[in-house]
C-alpha cells in the first residue's frame, strides 16, 4: 500500500480567495514559496466537511499553463490522502472551465478544482491560480470562500501520498491501495471534450452550423484558441464536427506560456484574429481565453462586436436555439457594470433582469432556483443555465446559431439591433498595478463626493454636452433567493439621460490593485449609431477624470487597457 503522510507547515496569511474560491498568484511563488500550494489545497480540501469528503468523486482539469502539471501531482496526491474516492481528471491534465462545470453535473461530483488564472500571462514569469467549483458546478460562493481563508490562517498540517503517480496522457481508470484505507482510490483519465460535447449536441442544431460552415451559401470562419484549452475543442467541435475547414482554427496547441502573448481574447492582445478579420475574407472570427470561458466575436473587416452587445443580441435571439424554444427563457442575468443594453430586451420580452456584483457566482443560486435563463458580463463572459460557469464556445455556437437561422452578417445583426432597441455606446478603461492605498484613497475620497447630498442634481458642462445626475449609490446586492447582502460593490453615477459611469476595484490581482473606469451613453436615433465610441463617450470620461482625479493622484497620463 501506498503510505499517507502527515506532513507539518506554516500557514500563510495571504491566502485569501478573491472571489469563487480562487486564488491567483504570481508562478514564481508556489513555485519559491514552500508549501505554498499544499498549504492551499489543504484548506480547500478541508473546507469539505469530513463526512461529504470520504469516499466523494470530484473533477479536476486545467487550461495548461506552466506549473500545471506539477500541481495536478501535489493535488492528486493530496485528494487521495484527504479521503477523496474517485478523481475524474481530463486527458494530459486539460479541461476547459465550461467542461470541468459539465462533467460535475453529469456525474454529480462533490466539486471540483480548475488549476488556471484565466486570461493572466503563463509560464516561469507568469501567473498561476486554483479555482474551486461546488457541487452545482459553480464557482464557489462567498462562504466557502471566507471558510477556506480561515482554514489557511491556522494551518499547521497537510495530508498527501508523496508516492503516488497517475499517468495523465492514459485514458482509463487507474487504482492505487493507500495504506490505512479499505477502499482503493480511483482515478479515471477521460477525454477532455466527449461530455462537453454530448452537452452541446443536446442544446444546438449541429446540422443547421455545419450547412452554414459547409452548405451552398457557407461563411468563412477564424478561430483563435490563443494556445489555450480551447485547441482540442474548437479542432474537435468545429472542425471535426461542424465542418469548418482545418485552417479556419488557430494557435490551437495548448502552450505552457501561451505563445508569449497573455490569453485575454480582446483588441489589444487577439491581434492576429483581428488583422485577418480586417482583411475581409472571413466572415465571422472569435477568440477565447486561456480556460474557455471567456470569447469575444467579430464581423467580417474586424468588426467588433463588445460583450454587453452580444449578451443583448443573444437575448433577443434565443428562438434560434433548440434548448431555449424546449426550456422556456425565465429571466436574465448581468453584472452591475455589464451595459442596460439586456434590460432594453428584457422589457420588449417581458422577462425579469437580474443586476449583480461581478463575479460569475452570484449567477448560481439564480439559475438553480429557476429565476435565470441567461447572463453575462461586459468582461466577454456569457452563459446560460446548461452549465453554472460562463461558456466561451457556447457562446460562439449560440452566434453561428444566430448567424444560419437570420442569414444576415454579423455586422447586419448588431446594425438591427440597435435600430431596434438602441445603441449603447460602452467602454471600459482599467488602471492596472496601483498601489492598493492609492487606489483605497481614491475610492473612499470618490465614495464620499458622490454619496454628498450636494452631489445630487449637480450638472457638468463638457464641450456642448450637459449631464446631470439623477441618482448614486454605492452598489450592494440583496440575493433574491436566499437574501444574502454583499455590499460596496462599485460606485454608480446615474445621469437623467440614462448614461452611467462606474468605479469599480477588481479583486482579481492580490499584489497591487487595479481600479476601472465605466462609461455608458444610450442613443436611440439610429441616425447617431455610427459614431466612434471614444468620441461619443469622451464627456462622460472626462466627468470621471474630473471627480476621481485619478491622473494626479496616481501619476499615470492614462489607462493601462481600454476596452
Amino acid at each position: 500500500p501506498i503510505p499517507v503522510l502527515t506532513v507539518q507547515t506554516s500557514p500563510y496569511e495571504d491566502q485569501r480567495p478573491t472571489g469563487g474560491g480562487g486564488l491567483r498568484r504570481p508562478t514564481a511563488l508556489f513555485e519559491s514559496q514552500r508549501n505554498y500550494l499544499p498549504n492551499f489545497v489543504q484548506s480547500l480540501l478541508s473546507s469539505v466537511d469530513l463526512r461529504d469528503r470520504q469516499g466523494c468523486t470530484m473533477v479536476v482539469g486545467s487550461d495548461g499553463r506552466y506549473f500545471s502539471k506539477t500541481a495536478i501531482e501535489i493535488v492528486v496526491q493530496m485528494a487521495a490522502a484527504n479521503g477523496i474516492g474517485r478523481l475524474v481528471i481530463g486527458q494530459n491534465g486539460i479541461l476547459s472551465t465550461p467542461a470541468v462545470s459539465c462533467i460535475i453535473r453529469k456525474i454529480k461530483a462533490a466539486g471540483g478544482i480548475i488549476l488556471t488564472a484565466s486570461h493572466s500571462p503563463g509560464g516561469p514569469g507568469g501567473e498561476f491560480g486554483v479555482k474551486f467549483e461546488v457541487a452545482n458546478g459553480g464557482p464557489a460562493p462567498d462562504i466557502v470562500s471566507d471558510k477556506i481563508y480561515q482554514i489557511s490562517k491556522t494551518l499547521e498540517e497537510y495530508a498527501i501520498c508523496p508516492d503516488l503517480r497517475v499517468d495523465l496522457s492514459r485514458l482509463g481508470r487507474q487504482e492505487f491501495d493507500l495504506e490505512n484505507k479499505f477502499k482503493p482510490f480511483r482515478v479515471e483519465i477521460v477525454d477532455s471534450v466527449d461530455i462537453y460535447l454530448n452537452l452541446l449536441r443536446s442544446i444546438f442544431d449541429f446540422s443547421a452550423i455545419r450547412n452554414l460552415l459547409t452548405g451552398p451559401n457557407q461563411i468563412k470562419i477564424r478561430i483563435d484558441a490563443m494556445n489555450g484549452v480551447m485547441g482540442p475543442y474548437v479542432r474537435r467541435i468545429l472542425c471535426d464536427e461542424l465542418g469548418a475547414p482545418a485552417n479556419s482554427a488557430i494557435n490551437c496547441v495548448p502552450l505552457e506560456d501561451f505563445g508569449g502573448q497573455p490569453p485575454d481574447p480582446n483588441l489589444t492582445y487577439a491581434t492576429a484574429l483581428l488583422e485577418a478579420m480586417r482583411g475581409g475574407e472571413y466572415g465571422f472570427g472569435a477568440a477565447f481565453d486561456a480556460d474557455g470561458d471567456r470569447y469575444m466575436i467579430l464581423g467580417q473587416n474586424g468588426f467588433f462586436v463588445n460583450a454587453s452587445d452580444s449578451l443583448a443580441i443573444i437575448a433577443a435571439n434565443l428562438s434560434c436555439i433548440p434548448y431555449f424554444c424546449q426550456m422556456g427563457v425565465r429571466g436574465f442575468g448581468r453584472s452591475m457594470p455589464t451595459s442596460t443594453a439586456l434590460d432594453k430586451v428584457a422589457k420588449v420580452m417581458k422577462v425579469p433582469v437580474y443586476e449583480t456584483p461581478a463575479g460569475w457566482r452570484y449567477f448560481s443560486n439564480l439559475m438553480d432556483s429557476g429565476r435565470c435563463s441567461l447572463c453575462g458580463e461586459e468582461s466577454f463572459g456569457t452563459g446560460s443555465d446548461h452549465l453554472r460557469e460562463k461558456d466561451g464556445l457556447w457562446a460562439v455556437l449560440v452566434w453561428l446559431s444566430i448567424l444560419a437561422a437570420r442569414k444576415q452578417s454579423v455586422e447586419e445583426i448588431v446594425r438591427d439591433h440597435w435600430t431596434k432597441f438602441g445603441r449603447h455606446y460602452y467602454c471600459r478603461f482599467d488602471y492596472e498595478a496601483l498601489e492598493p492605498r492609492t487606489a483605497y484613497f481614491i475610492m473612499r475620497d470618490l465614495e464620499a463626493l458622490i454619496t454628498d447630498k450636494s452631489f445630487s442634481h449637480q450638472q457638468f458642462a463638457v464641450g456642448n454636452n450637459i449631464y446631470s445626475v439623477e441618482r448614486t449609490d454605492s452598489f450592494e446586492y440583496i440575493d433574491p433567493v436566499d437574501g444574502t447582502v454583499t455590499k460596496r460593490q462599485g460606485l454608480r453615477i446615474i445621469f437623467s439621460d440614462a448614461s452611467r459611469l462606474i468605479f469599480r476595484m477588481s479583486a482579481s490581482s492580490h499584489v497591487r490593485a487595479t481600479l476601472r473606469i465605466y462609461a455608458e451613453s444610450y442613443e436611440k436615433d439610429p441616425s447617431q449609431h455610427n459614431k466612434e465610441t471614444q468620441a461619443v463617450l469622451s464627456p462622460l470620461i472626462a466627468i470621471a477624470l474630473k471627480i476621481s482625479q485619478i491622473h494626479e493622484r496616481t501619476g499615470r497620463k492614462g489607462p493601462t487597457v481600454i476596452t
